[in-house]
C-alpha cells in the first residue's frame, strides 16, 4: 500500500508528525494508500526551505524561468495517461474527465509560459524636469495554495504555476482525500529544472492550514473550497497580514429561455450538471426554465436522459460519471437528497439506491432529478455537490433572473436563448461572476481570470490570467533624476513634477 508523506526540498520525506490518514479508492470503496498529516513543526520546516531557496530562484531572470515552465508541460504531456489514471483512482471522476482536469491545469502553466512579458513594468521618461518614472514588478517571497479534492492536478497548477513563473517559493497543502497526483506534480517540476526547495508539497488537515495561515513568512494565501472555510480562511490570513484569495461554494443556475434550441439545452444541462458526480464548483446544480410550456418540453426531454445515465467504475471510459469521492459524501448527499422530498420538492428520478454491479462496496449514486423546487428550500439555498439537479419553474424572465442575482452564491451562471438582446441584458445585470451565454460551464481560458462573487468568492482578485500575476508580485515605483540640470536649495514643497 502507498504511503504518502511530503515532497520537501526537492524529494519525498516521511514524516514525523505520526498522524495519518486513509486514501481511499472510490470506485472499490478499498484504502488504497495512508497519507501523512503534518504537524505544525513540519510545515515550518517547508517554510524554511522554501525561504532558504527562494532568492536565488527570483534573481533568476523570467526567461530562464519561464523555460522550466515550459519543460514541465512537455513532462506532463507526456505522463498525461499516468497522471489521469491515478486522479481518477483517487478521485473517482472518470479517465476521460481526468485529462480535462490535468488538460485545464496546464493551460495555466502556459499562460504562465510567458511571465518575461507579464512581468514587464511602465516607463515614463520626462515625467518632470530630467525626472523619470517607472515601475517593476518583483516577487512576494513564500507563498502557499490550499486546494480540495475535486480538481487535485488543476487548482495546485492554477496556483503554483503563476506563482512559480513570478519567482516566489511555494507551499502546496492539496486534499488529503487525493493526495497522489500533487506529489507526483512536484516530481516533474524537479525533473523540469525547479530548483530544490521552490516548490514544496505538506500534506495535512487544519493543522497544517493553521501553521500557514499564522507562519509570518507565508506573504500570500490562495484556496478553493466551502465558502464557510474560504471566509475563515481569508479572515485569519488577514488578520496576520497575509494576501488572500478564498473561493468557496457555489449554486450555478441554468436559465432556459423559450425559444432557447432545446434538444442542445438538454445536451448541455446533462453535461454541466451531472459531470464529474456533480463534484464540480461550476457544476450546474439549478436548471430555471421560462415558462410553464418550456419547462414542461425540458422535462419531456430531460427525465430520460437522466434515467439512462450511465454511471461506472472511474476505468470506464464509456461511463458518464463514476463514484462519489468517500462514503460520507455519499452518505451526506443522499440526505439531501430526503431533505428534498420532505421540503415539497417532487423527485421524478431517484438515483440514490444505484449499486455498480461488481463494485457494490464503491461510493456510487445515480442521477437524482427534483421538479417543483422553491427557493425557500434548502436543496436550492445550499451547495449539495453531487449528482442532484433541481428544477425551479419561473413565469418570466425577470423572475428567472432575480433567482441567481438574489442567491447567496456568485460563482457561475448560464442562459440558453437564440435572443442576442435577452443574452445581452441578462449578462449585464446578473449578480453572479461568470456568465456563459449558450455556454453551460463557462470557465474562462486561462488568459482571462476565474472568480465568483458574494459567498463564493473573497478577495478582490481572481484566479490565473491577468489576476493571478497581480496577486503574486509586489509593485515597485522609482522616480529617479540625475545631478545635470538640478538646480540649487532645499525645497518644503511636495514636488509637482512641474
Amino acid at each position: 500500500m502507498e504511503s504518502y508523506g511530503h515532497f520537501i526540498g526537492g524529494k519525498r520525506v516521511a514524516s514525523t508528525s505520526g498522524r495519518t490518514a486513509d486514501v481511499f479508492e472510490p470506485m472499490t470503496g478499498e484504502t488504497r494508500a495512508t497519507v501523512a498529516l503534518a504537524s505544525k513543526a513540519e510545515v515550518r520546516a517547508a517554510i524554511e526551505n522554501a525561504k532558504a531557496a527562494q532568492p536565488a530562484w527570483a534573481a533568476t531572470n523570467p526567461q530562464r524561468r519561464a523555460r522550466v515552465m515550459m519543460r514541465f508541460v512537455d513532462l506532463v504531456t507526456k505522463h498525461y495517461d499516468e497522471l489521469a489514471d491515478l486522479l481518477a483512482r483517487e478521485h473517482g471522476k472518470t479517465v476521460p474527465d481526468a485529462k480535462g482536469d490535468i488538460q485545464r491545469g496546464l493551460e495555466v502553466a502556459e499562460f504562465a509560459c510567458g511571465i518575461p512579458h507579464l512581468m514587464k513594468g511602465e516607463y515614463t521618461e520626462g515625467a518632470g524636469p530630467g525626472i523619470d518614472i517607472y515601475s517593476m514588478r518583483q516577487p512576494l517571497g513564500v507563498v502557499a495554495g490550499i486546494t480540495p479534492f475535486n480538481f487535485p492536478a488543476m487548482i495546485p497548477m492554477w496556483k503554483f504555476a503563476p506563482a512559480i513563473a513570478c519567482g516566489n517559493a511555494f507551499v502546496l497543502k492539496p486534499s488529503e482525500r487525493d493526495p497522489g497526483v500533487p506529489m507526483r506534480l512536484a516530481e516533474l517540476m524537479m525533473e523540469a529544472g525547479l530548483p530544490a526547495g521552490i516548490l514544496n508539497v505538506v500534506n495535512g488537515d487544519k493543522e497544517a492550514v493553521d501553521a500557514l495561515l499564522d507562519d509570518r513568512d507565508i506573504k500570500a494565501v490562495g484556496f478553493v473550497g466551502s465558502s464557510p472555510i474560504a471566509q475563515y480562511i481569508y479572515e485569519r490570513a488577514a488578520a496576520s497580514g497575509k494576501r488572500a484569495q478564498c473561493f468557496g461554494g457555489a449554486k450555478n443556475h441554468m436559465i432556459i429561455m423559450p425559444d432557447a434550441d432545446m434538444d442542445q439545452t438538454v445536451d448541455a444541462l446533462i453535461g454541466a450538471g451531472y459531470g464529474s458526480a456533480g463534484e464540480r464548483c461550476m457544476a450546474i446544480s439549478v436548471a430555471v426554465p421560462v415558462g410553464q410550456s418550456t419547462a414542461d418540453r425540458l422535462m419531456e426531454k430531460l427525465i430520460p436522459r437522466v434515467e439512462n445515465l450511465k454511471v461506472g467504475p472511474s476505468t470506464d471510459p464509456s461511463a458518464d460519471f463514476g463514484p462519489v469521492v468517500t462514503r460520507a459524501a455519499l452518505e451526506r448527499i443522499k440526505g439531501y437528497v430526503d431533505l428534498g422530498i420532505q421540503e415539497g420538492a417532487k423527485l421524478v428520478v431517484d438515483g440514490r439506491d444505484f449499486k455498480m454491479q461488481g463494485y457494490e462496496d464503491g461510493f456510487y449514486m445515480g442521477g437524482c432529478l427534483f421538479d417543483d423546487v422553491k427557493s425557500d428550500m434548502r436543496i436550492y439555498k445550499e451547495e449539495i455537490f453531487g449528482p442532484v439537479l433541481s428544477v425551479v419553474r419561473a413565469n418570466t424572465y425577470e423572475e428567472a433572473l432575480r433567482l441567481p442575482t438574489e442567491h447567496e452564491y456568485g460563482n457561475g451562471v448560464a442562459i440558453f436563448t437564440r435572443d442576442g438582446d435577452a443574452a445581452r441584458d441578462f449578462a449585464a445585470k446578473v449578480d453572479v461572476g461568470m456568465v456563459g451565454i449558450n455556454v453551460p460551464i463557462p470557465v474562462p481560458i486561462a488568459y482571462y481570470t476565474f472568480g465568483g462573487w458574494k459567498a463564493s468568492g473573497f478577495g478582490d482578485l481572481n484566479q490565473h490570467g491577468p489576476d493571478s500575476v497581480r496577486f503574486y508580485t509586489k509593485t515597485k515605483t522609482v522616480t529617479s533624476r540625475w545631478p545635470s540640470g538640478v538646480k540649487e536649495g532645499a525645497e518644503f514643497v511636495i514636488p509637482t513634477m512641474e
